[in-house]
């Protein structure tokens, strides 16, 4: 039974966890005798559906509050203090589950360099373990990674701890080694997988119009931001706008607020979608990908899954990414909808009227049919394909 260590990022929103979970139900269908232990801090890890062969370790939360900030979400001790409880920890799985592989999330470090001291373990003890560092299609600003890559020493960590770097996009939408600046033994160290695919089941889906009661004729527009931490003026904006709408449109919508979003301003818009004809509010859905399917059009925010729920449905969407306190989701949006995959608006120029205006152009629309044949949603096969070289070859990474 081969052993894999996954460590995911966690301090905003569910898309590390979700993605990382896709990966891992993944890897445990196309490779036999795999054991995988998931290391995350994710507050809701709980209540997602986990594969069998799969155990998780729940570190303490932390969580952003800027750009590279973080602090204890819930406990009331210093950063200093959750960050050497959480490597203490991690560390503690790593001496007694022995991975024969680490897959690390995005941070080639960990957060805060929390993983410094389970990578001092597997060098002394286990230096056969592989490691794989995963890389979204973007981070961030590129003169911000590369000042805190270099300042951090991820460039350096790269070069001496992994075996492989996993980018889970497509160089011709953007391309992370050009704008990141990577070293030549970085690069050889690259793959592009492209993006990952969400499977729905068409018989789900046609039961969630069913239960919904949607009439023939009538659309269904689905409203998500994802975790919901800073969705409040995506779902109170595109609210207001329903209120535009011609009359008559017989328009349904089903909001998902996220059960990362703030119980104050949960309340409120549930309070508000109330009052409009045709809306259903759920805080959260574990079939999130089959009430897309279900759906005629998207308004949502542009995180990673959400991004790629949209491009696997090749669903018409209205896109209204984050651009603070980083600008990835500003940076995906923009890259993709110059391939005409969807319409990006900018949140500091969303009013109401601008949305209804923009949506009623969007449901009169046919979906982006040749835009989305662009896209190759292989990352899945890609990363099983890497893993089961790494687990059956016996070369590794040196400091």
């Amino acid at each position: 039974m081969k052993r894999l260590l996954v460590y995911s990022h966690d301090t905003f929103g569910l898309g590390n966890v979700r993605r990382m979970l896709a990966v891992c139900r993944h890897l445990l269908e196309s490779i036999d005798d795999l054991s995988i232990l998931l290391v995350t801090g994710s507050a809701v890890i709980h209540s997602l559906r986990l594969p069998d062969d799969l155990d998780y370790i729940k570190l303490p939360c932390l969580t952003r509050v800027g750009r590279g900030e973080y602090t204890a979400k819930y406990l009331s001790s210093s950063l200093e203090e959750v960050v050497t409880l959480r490597s203490d920890l991690i560390l503690a799985a790593v001496r007694n589950f022995k991975p024969d592989l680490l897959m690390v999330d995005k941070k080639p470090l960990g957060v805060k360099r929390e993983l410094i001291p389970a990578f001092e373990y597997l060098v002394e003890s286990l230096p056969q373990t592989k490691k794989i560092l995963i890389l979204r299609d973007v981070l961030d600003q590129p003169r911000i990674i590369v000042s805190n890559w270099e300042r951090n020493g991820h460039y350096e960590a790269i070069k001496h701890l992994y075996d492989r770097v996993l980018i889970l996009g497509q160089r011709e939408i953007f391309d992370p080694i050009k704008e990141y600046s990577f070293p030549v033994e970085v690069i050889d160290k690259v793959s592009f997988c492209g993006y990952i695919k969400k499977e729905s089941d068409p018989e789900k889906s046609l039961e969630i119009r069913r239960r919904l009661l949607i009439e023939d004729g009538q659309q269904l527009v689905l409203v998500t931001p994802g975790g919901g931490e800073d969705g409040y003026q995506v779902i109170d904006t595109y609210l207001r706008a329903l209120g535009l709408m011609p009359p008559g449109s017989g328009l349904r919508t089903v909001v998902v607020s996220g059960p990362e979003m703030p119980d104050d301003q949960r309340e409120l818009l549930r309070k508000r979608s109330e009052l409009e004809p045709g809306v259903t509010f759920l805080d959260f859905t574990g079939d999130l990908v089959d009430l897309m399917s279900a759906s005629d059009a998207v308004v949502s925010m542009a995180g990673y899954n959400t991004i790629c729920e949209i491009v696997s449905m090749r669903k018409k969407a209205l896109v209204i990414p984050r651009v603070r306190p980083t600008e990835e989701q500003w940076i995906r949006a923009s890259s993709m909808s110059h391939l005409g995959l969807f319409k990006v608006i900018h949140p500091d120029q969303l009013t109401p009227h601008m949305l209804a205006l923009e949506l009623r152009t969007l449901l009169e629309c046919p979906p982006a049919e040749p835009a989305y044949s662009q896209i190759n949603l292989e990352a899945l096969p890609e990363i099983a394909g890497t893993v089961r070289t790494l687990l059956y070859t016996h070369a590794t990474a040196s400091i």
